[in-house]
């Protein structure tokens, strides 16, 4: 899947997967991957601009660390980030059902009498 194809649901994306915990960027990619079987496969360039937004709209905080020598960069989750996750968890559930109401139906709707 493309990350185009995602926009407008990334940023909601990002907080669910940091909903369990924090994790460093490429974890966080790692996780997307492994809990949408390998459909979201997205670039470095698409994720990291996304968490830098978030963080600047104050719904990650990130620390830096060395692992291995290595500077790593972990996010997390803050309490604005889990009220803004809610907020979109709602916001999904009323538009899935939406165009469910047109997509998700087998038969077409019958008109009224």
């Amino acid at each position: 899947m493309k990350a185009q194809a995602l926009h407008g649901h990334l940023d909601a994306l990002l907080l669910a997967v940091l909903e369990q915990g924090a994790l460093h960027g490429y974890a966080i990619i790692e996780a997307l991957r492994a809990r949408s079987g390998g459909t979201l496969d997205l670039p470095t360039g698409t994720i990291y601009p996304a968490l830098r937004r978030l963080e600047r709209a104050g719904l990650v905080d990130s620390t830096w660390s060395t692992v291995n020598g290595r500077e790593r960069r972990t996010y997390q989750l803050t309490d604005a980030g889990g009220r803004a996750l809610a907020g979109e968890r709602a916001g999904w559930r009323e538009f899935s059902a939406t165009v469910g109401r047109f997509l998700g139906a087998d038969e077409p709707p019958t008109a009224p009498a």
